[in-house]
């Protein structure tokens, strides 16, 4: 769509009806004529040039003067209101939160021991479920992905591609990263992601899922709240594991000891001002994923922008050459 940025800039079209409609000016009384002794030899000279050339009618090359000088006029006023072509509008994606999800992918995330609609899942085809349709929730949002067991993979580096993301989380088998659970190095790993983006948003926020304890690695829990609260990151946390162990197809279910340390599960999200949950079956994961959702709303209105591309440069560079042509006809008038 072409549109003018300037279109009051119209109005110049009719300045030069407005100076012909002055009166003219009064003539001298004496006349302004001059009379020259010489002026038939002038003449003379000039027939005896012009005859070297095709000679157009004086009524006809007037008019074609005029012509140019009324298109040059034009084109010079469309210039002055600047011609843009305007696309189509788009939305432009809003600066939404950054959110690192820290998945614990240690063998004891094969532990078949959560239930949905009767039947048995290990914990991390689970997890692989509910994550992946919280990350289809949140558009607005970038997203990254840090894996770990006995060491803490950036596996996603934050970003809008949610695809890419769930194709690579469910590529990831239990044990990748060893067996045992370094939550200290995941949550140093996702901050300092975190710090090395280069943004200042104070949206940041880390959605820790596991099973265990903190029992290996290099960083202390302690340690990760410091890094945490350094750079202004809130900390959900989220402990999987059933109080009962299934047999027989969910048949029969023997309590058992989770192994799970809520306690600084619990600590690290009241420290930088998250959440702690506990999840005991396919259910209950979903409904903390939907409870995050809530208390991490998005903004949904985004601004809309078109694009745009100047086009005054063509009637500009019609003029020049009108421009030229009315030149070289005058001086062969001449």
């Amino acid at each position: 769509m072409i549109e003018f940025s300037c279109p009051w800039a119209l109005f110049l079209l009719f300045l030069p009806l407005l100076v012909l409609s002055f009166p003219p000016i009064a003539q001298k009384i004496c006349g302004d004529a001059l009379k020259v002794p010489f002026v038939r030899d002038i003449i003379k000279i000039k027939t005896m040039t012009t005859q070297k050339y095709l000679r157009i009618p004086t009524n006809v090359l007037r008019s074609f003067q005029i012509l140019l000088l009324s298109l040059i006029w034009i084109l010079a006023v469309i210039a002055l209101c600047r011609p843009q072509w305007v696309g189509e509008p788009h939305r432009v994606r809003n600066e939404g939160r950054d959110i690192l999800l820290v998945v614990d992918i240690s063998t004891s995330m094969l532990e078949r021991d959560f239930t949905y609609n009767n039947h048995v899942f290990d914990r991390l085809t689970a997890v692989k479920n509910v994550v992946s349709q919280f990350a289809d929730k949140r558009t607005e949002d970038r997203i990254g992905l840090v894996l770990f067991g006995t060491r803490a993979y950036l596996q996603v580096p934050l970003t809008y591609d949610r695809e890419a993301l769930k194709k690579i989380l469910w590529s990831t088998d239990a044990g990748m990263a060893g067996d045992s659970t370094s939550i200290g190095d995941a949550v140093g790993v996702a901050v300092k992601n975190m710090r090395e983006n280069g943004d200042d948003k104070e949206n940041k926020v880390i959605i820790l899922l596991t099973d265990g304890e903190n029992n290996d690695g290099y960083l202390s829990l302690l340690q990760a709240v410091d890094l945490a609260q350094q750079e202004k990151v809130k900390v959900y946390t989220i402990g999987v594991s059933s109080d009962s162990r299934a047999f027989f197809g969910g048949l029969l279910s023997v309590p058992v000891n989770s192994g799970l340390d809520e306690n600084s599960l619990k600590k690290l999200a009241q420290a930088t001002r998250g959440n702690y949950f506990r999840a005991k079956d396919v259910r209950s994961l979903s409904r903390i994923y939907d409870e995050i959702d809530k208390l991490e709303p998005q903004e949904h209105e985004g601004r809309v922008i078109r694009e745009t591309k100047d086009l005054f440069y063509i009637p500009v560079t019609a003029v020049l050459v009108l421009f030229i042509i009315l030149i070289l006809l005058m001086k062969r008038r001449v």
